[in-house]
């Protein structure tokens, strides 16, 4: 199930979470503010970010910027109880499943999120080799853009 981390007025988290429901992918929402993330799930995130804090973590947040932390010094177990004590200092929103992170609304990167069969399907439908490629909607859009 993928997990996707936001705060009420974030605009990219709105637009993750429309783009979400317009592609039937169901997932389950946690406002950061309301629901501290729990080590495990900061653990996780960091493990998959690609390029660690820097992937996730607000650098130029007035928090750590007024903190005079730095973040590289810090051992994992102090920097889980950092984030857990100043949640706004993470990037969102945060999109996390069994395999993979993103972070951020990226529309071309999101689509990783997409189950293979149905990229798949889709990727034949838009190719003037499909019996169905006039009358597909999904080829119509391609076509448009």
């Amino acid at each position: 199930m993928i997990r996707i981390y936001t705060t009420p007025s974030c605009s990219s988290c709105r637009k993750v979470k429309a783009w979400f429901k317009e592609q039937g992918i169901p997932f389950v929402e946690k406002n950061i503010f309301v629901s501290a993330l729990n080590e495990q799930e900061l653990k996780e995130i960091l493990m998959k970010s690609e390029n660690g804090t820097e992937d996730i973590i607000a650098t130029k947040s007035k928090i750590v910027k007024e903190s005079g932390i730095d973040l590289d010094s810090m051992t994992i177990k102090e920097l889980i109880a950092f984030i857990r004590e100043n949640p706004s200092i993470l990037k969102r929103p945060i999109m996390v499943d069994d395999r993979k992170i993103q972070v951020g609304y990226n529309p071309d990167e999101i689509r990783v999120f997409i189950p293979r069969a149905q990229r798949l399907a889709m990727w034949a439908c838009k190719h003037e080799d499909c019996p169905k490629y006039d009358k597909c909607d999904l080829a119509k859009e391609e076509k448009a853009e």
